[in-house]
């Protein structure tokens, strides 16, 4: 592989032209326009660009024009006049800067900048004439809403930039854009508003940030993998979105944006467990409704979480606290059934799994219509041959209908890992066991941090204000103050919604 040769700049354009051309193989996306002052002499002047990263109409009517109509009215013999040259370039591009180096360079023209070299200047000049196609702003797929905007991230940096400027129109949203990636040198921003986010925080996600050494940095959940606190717990301690309401809402409340260059998820830190329950459609219905969904989707993670276990504790170890007629039920159905519970719920949890993973791999116009036929003949068939009970296709489909309530797809997943562990320990050792297993669970959410801040918060550490939004939605008049877990030490404790 040949890397790009550092060095400064050579006063003779014919060199610096040559050098781009070898460290970049003769590419044919490379485009170098040359201006002499007769056809005789050496190269004056000339412009590198890479098509299709950049705005060819833009070089070519406020770039390539100006500088030819300017050195067509100077001899060789004379100098031209680099500043006002480059003050004519501004007003036509909007921004020009100069480099020094061939490092910085190539960055800039891969980046889709266009470079200008000037003969006999050990400087270049780079032009933010950047444009590429990129996917239109659309309504998002992911995190979808009854009520509330439609809008959602793009895969370009500057058009999420836009979108959350639009909603926060204040001077204190400030924005940090470094480069992560020795090669693919990805363009990641910080955006945080100043004063309500802690310095602690901002400092610790910079920090991180700047401490990553990989080659590359193609989504946001590589930095995800790589800043977070604790690196071995299946819970997510980095909440993601790509509703620009959402990310606004949690800048308000002194959050740490973090954008990556690329992608339309955009991270969010500090984080707690109850984030990931929220919608942002709960503070666009009224308050009884949003606390009633809310408590409806904390109600669906136990389903999701303990229903097959306690099935399988119930039914195996302590058949006693069913009532007789529903015991005589379950008994009949499971006459024919050579399996106990316990292998009958990892056979409908792994054939489930697997229909739901092909229904999102295959094609959008036949993956939904098999994944929901495929659950219902398999079902269908598996009772009739008497592998599984018709009572035990009915708690699986409850918990995994139960998964979907959750507005965060990052949290469904450790739930849905954590089911498996829950029916092996309910297996062994029944309900004594279940407990166990959530009251380790809970301790290992308590010890979890984001950023420095407790996880479990407001629950632990308990902070009854912060309360008003977390397992309900208080009506907007009573919410008068932000989260003490995100708030600067200098602020004033104003709800933003």
């Amino acid at each position: 592989m040949v890397v790009p040769t550092t060095g400064s700049i050579n006063p003779i354009v014919e060199h610096n032209l040559e050098r781009i051309q070898n460290d970049l193989g003769g590419s044919d996306d490379l485009v170098i326009r040359e201006i002499r002052y007769d056809e005789h002499t050496e190269i004056a002047a000339a412009v590198v660009y890479i098509d299709g990263l950049s705005d060819t109409t833009a070089i070519n009517n406020y770039i390539y024009d100006v500088l030819n109509h300017k050195l067509s009215v100077v001899t060789e013999s004379e100098n031209v006049n680099i500043d006002l040259l480059a003050k004519e370039l501004l007003v036509g591009v909007g921004s020009i800067h100069t480099v020094t180096d061939m490092t910085s360079l190539f960055t800039n023209l891969l980046s889709g900048e266009a470079i200008i070299f000037l003969k006999d200047t050990d400087i270049a000049y780079r032009a933010d004439v950047r444009e590429w196609k990129g996917r239109e702003v659309t309504e998002s797929t992911n995190q979808t809403s009854v009520r509330g905007p439609r809008e959602s991230f793009t895969e370009t940096l500057r058009t999420n930039t836009a979108l959350i400027r639009r909603k926060i129109k204040d001077p204190r949203l400030w924005l940090e854009t470094i480069s992560i990636g020795k090669i693919t040198k990805t363009g990641v921003s910080i955006m945080y508003i100043n004063g309500l986010a802690k310095p602690s925080v901002v400092d610790m996600v910079r920090t991180r940030l700047n401490a990553i050494e990989i080659d590359s940095i193609l989504d946001s959940g590589y930095i995800e993998e790589l800043i977070e606190d604790t690196k071995f717990s299946l819970f997510p301690t980095i909440y993601n979105s790509e509703l620009p309401d959402n990310v606004a809402s949690q800048l308000l409340e002194g959050k740490v944006a973090i954008l990556v260059d690329g992608t339309p998820n955009l991270l969010l830190v500090p984080c707690q467990f109850v984030t990931f329950f929220q919608s942002a459609e709960d503070y666009y219905q009224r308050a009884a409704y949003a606390s009633l969904l809310r408590l409806l989707r904390f109600g669906s993670v136990f389903i999701s979480l303990l229903l097959p276990s306690l099935y399988i504790a119930i039914t195996t170890f302590h058949r006693d606290m069913l009532p007789a007629s529903l015991l005589i039920g379950l008994a009949a159905q499971r006459e024919g059934v050579p399996f106990p519970a316990f292998v009958e719920a990892l056979v409908m949890e792994i054939t489930f799994e697997i229909l739901r993973e092909a229904g999102l791999r295959m094609p959008r116009a036949i993956g939904q219509a098999v994944s929901v036929v495929g659950t219902l003949v398999i079902g269908q068939a598996a009772v009739e041959a008497g592998i599984v009970s018709a009572a035990m296709v009915i708690v699986v489909s409850v918990t995994a209908i139960s998964t979907f309530t959750l507005p965060a797809y990052s949290m469904s997943i450790p739930i849905r890992i954590l089911r498996f562990v829950f029916m092996a320990i309910a297996a062994s050792f029944g309900l004594f066991g279940i407990i166990m297993g959530v009251f380790v669970l809970l301790l290992h959410l308590c010890s979890l941090r984001s950023f420095g801040e407790p996880y479990m918060s407001p629950f632990s550490p308990y902070n009854q204000t912060d309360l008003e939004d977390t397992l309900v939605r208080l009506p907007r008049w009573l919410m008068f103050k932000r989260p003490e877990t995100s708030l600067h030490s200098g602020s004033i404790r104003v709800r933003k919604r």
